[in-house]
């Protein structure tokens, strides 16, 4: 248990280093495989802008390049807070093994980060969300899912 605490520590000082610098949001993450850290971020929205740039999209990017593998099974990630909709999607993506966080997503909406709007437009009809959804050409998409069912030389994942 120690150990986690160390490795949350890590992703907490990368938040704290990213306040101090004012380049990005109070946020970090890190991702840690065999107890060392293979992949380090912090949150660089506004210094890249880059609106993907999030503290756990951007430990997961370096891990993934780290270990040459899209895979992150068997890796742990801590971040500084709860991860919001689109990291969590992309800690699930990469098929990395825990997820630990300290700070909730209330915590940080009470700093200005509320994703609650995602969360709620996730769970609205199409046809009800916010930003328009207009299905156009799927036909022609579904085709070329047909040629990835079919091709032989695919990586699958």
């Amino acid at each position: 248990m120690e150990e986690n605490k160390i490795h949350m520590k890590k992703a907490i000082q990368h938040a704290l280093s990213n306040v101090s610098e004012n380049y990005g949001g109070p946020f970090g993450a890190v991702v840690v495989k065999d107890g060392e850290i293979i992949g380090r971020g912090s949150n660089c929205v506004t210094q890249t802008n880059d609106p993907t740039a999030h503290a756990e999209i951007v430990a997961i990017r370096e891990a993934a390049k780290n270990i040459g593998s899209f895979s992150l099974e068997g890796c742990e990630i801590y971040a500084s807070c709860e991860p919001c909709p689109m990291c969590l999607g992309a800690i699930y993506w990469s098929r990395i093994d825990k997820l630990y966080y300290a700070a909730t997503k209330e915590d940080a909406a009470k700093a200005g980060f509320d994703d609650s709007v995602i969360y709620k437009e996730i769970d609205l009809p199409k046809d009800k969300r916010s930003i328009p959804s207009i299905q156009l050409m799927r036909e022609d998409a579904v085709k070329v899912f047909d040629d990835w069912n079919k091709s032989s030389n695919k990586t699958p994942y």
